[in-house]
């Protein structure tokens, strides 16, 4: 009589890769390493590995789902042939296009953040207030307290879900304005322009 086959592998180092699996699927948000590690009692260099052994299986062009780093955790997103049929069938207001003065103030906020309506407005040169309550209301920016100098205005920064949906690991990884060629030059001065006027 035939051996039944073992489907399931007693690597320890398979079994705590199928737990951190199962734990990036049940998340709501990104799970760091150390997030990871509580959940799932055990060191974080073992997670490491766990997390290089699902990032192999987990790849773009191998699967529908991959692994990636993002807003300072690991999270599960579809792949790039399959995002398409996922938006058609979920359809989340982030990710339906932003306009241009979206992106313009998200941009503004990512890289001045916090900042108030009123800073928005000046770098713009056009009143914020709806393109603002816009982002707020996808999740893209949050409120991020007050600004003593300014009557007490909401200050406002990006949020993990602007990182995961933009694909950034962290505000660090924008890209630097000097970088962005001649396009950048007007906003990068308006940006500076601003910041010379508020206090440090």
């Amino acid at each position: 009589m035939d051996r039944p086959l073992r489907l399931i592998s007693a690597n320890p180092v398979d079994r705590l890769a199928r737990v951190v699996e199962a734990l990036l699927v049940v998340a709501s948000q990104p799970l760091s390493v150390e997030d990871l590690a509580v959940a799932a009692n055990d060191d974080t260099e073992r997670i490491e590995t766990a997390l290089r052994l699902l990032g192999e299986r987990y790849s773009e062009g191998r699967s529908g789902i991959v692994l990636e780093q993002v807003a300072g955790g690991w999270a599960f997103r579809a792949s790039r042939e399959a995002a398409e049929a996922c938006a058609t069938l979920f359809e989340r207001p982030v990710e339906r296009g932003l306009s241009g003065a979206a992106m313009e103030t998200l941009a503004i906020v990512a890289y001045f953040g916090p900042c108030t309506r009123p800073d928005v407005a000046r770098i713009r040169g056009v009143a914020a207030d709806s393109v603002v309550a816009g982002l707020v209301e996808r999740g893209l920016i949050a409120e991020s307290g007050r600004d003593a100098e300014a009557a007490g205005a909401i200050r406002y920064k990006t949020t993990p879900l602007f990182e995961r949906v933009f694909g950034l690991e962290s505000l660090a990884a924008l890209p630097r304005l000097d970088d962005l060629g001649g396009e950048a030059d007007e906003i990068r001065e308006r940006l500076e322009a601003v910041a010379e006027k508020r206090p440090a």
